[in-house]
């Protein structure tokens, strides 16, 4: 039987305990403001994957997907 280093049972842990705390934190979020997170989100995602990890692609992936999530449910 394989037992993993501790190290990475110990980032394990610390990655469930952040996720749990990053859900916990969007209780309290409006409809618009979960939008704008998950857009920023994705956004990020986007932009680093299409210029391969660049800083500027993901702060700039970031920002318009902040803003289109921003916009999306706007009545």
């Amino acid at each position: 039987m394989h037992i993993p280093h501790p190290l990475i049972r110990i980032s394990g842990t610390a990655l469930l305990v952040m996720a749990s705390v990053a859900m916990a934190a969007c209780s309290g979020m409006t409809r618009q403001e979960k939008n704008t997170a998950i857009g920023a989100g994705v956004g990020a995602i986007g932009g680093a994957i299409l210029t391969g990890g660049s800083t500027t692609g993901t702060v700039g992936g970031a920002a318009v997907g902040g803003v289109i999530g921003h916009e999306v449910d706007k009545k």
